[in-house]
């Protein structure tokens, strides 16, 4: 009923199980580059659950119009809480992983939270489809409903690749410079400054002198001003969050 993309792993290893109608989909652009090679290197592990399985009829039927009427069709509760339930029962590490609900509804996920989930053991994911997933199933699984922008999929698999990627990123070992992390957007609560390297001039546009200058501080003062100017300019959300001391994104 489930296909494990690698074998079984050490407690150690952050664990993502995905419940999904297209299994196919994965692991997709998560078994390539520093992620794909964080996987084999057994830093994380992915797990796909085929929703589709615990369909009660012949016809592997998983959704139902919508109740009191309306476009589209709905999520089936009984197809989709055994599929939910088969992870709790046959993983080791279902406890400690939060249940994920990828939904435009949902709250919108941020940095904050991304760390708050590297940090720990993994995550479980449901990857909705159709109109959405019976609400009855949300509230007796308690699904935490995360949103990865103001706009619609046509389901959930993609948005789950974005949420578990930039969670393998931060794991310990994944990236080669573990400063790099630390200097990237949303990291301090403004968005990153512009970079630049060689050559020199490219099409007339030279590298701004300061960065060539040597001078670490100065280098550093001019980083953090073109970072402050960017996000006042492009997220005056940010901004303000920013200005008033909001901890939001920053912890």
């Amino acid at each position: 009923m489930s296909d494990k993309s690698t074998s079984a792993a050490p407690q150690a290893v952050w664990q993502a199980s995905v419940l999904t109608l297209f299994p196919e989909a994965f692991p997709g652009v998560l078994g390539a580059s520093i992620i794909g090679g964080a996987q084999k290197s057994g830093i994380w592990a992915l797990e796909t659950v085929d929703i589709r399985d615990f369909s009660v009829n012949r016809h592997r039927t998983v959704d139902s119009p919508p109740s009191g009427g309306g476009p589209g069709m709905v999520l089936k509760p009984d197809v989709a809480a055994k599929a939910i339930d088969s992870v709790a029962s046959s993983s080791e590490s279902f406890e400690g992983r939060p249940l994920i609900y990828l939904t435009p509804r949902g709250k919108p996920l941020t940095q904050k939270r991304v760390r708050e989930l590297a940090s720990g053991p993994g995550l479980i994911v449901f990857c909705g489809r159709f109109e959405g997933l019976d609400q009855r199933v949300i509230e007796s699984r308690q699904m935490e409903e995360i949103s990865i922008g103001d706009y619609v999929l046509a389901g959930g698999e993609v948005a789950a690749q974005v949420l578990i990627e930039a969670c393998v990123r931060l794991l310990p070992g994944v990236l080669g410079d573990a400063q790099s992390a630390s200097e990237e957007s949303f990291e301090d609560g403004l968005l990153e400054y512009p970079l630049y390297t060689k050559p020199r001039e490219f099409e007339d546009r030279a590298i701004p002198e300061v960065l060539l200058s040597g001078d670490h501080k100065k280098i550093a003062t001019w980083r953090r001003q073109k970072s402050e100017e960017i996000t006042k300019a492009r997220r005056p959300d940010l901004w303000q969050a920013y200005e008033n001391g909001d901890d939001h994104e920053r912890d």
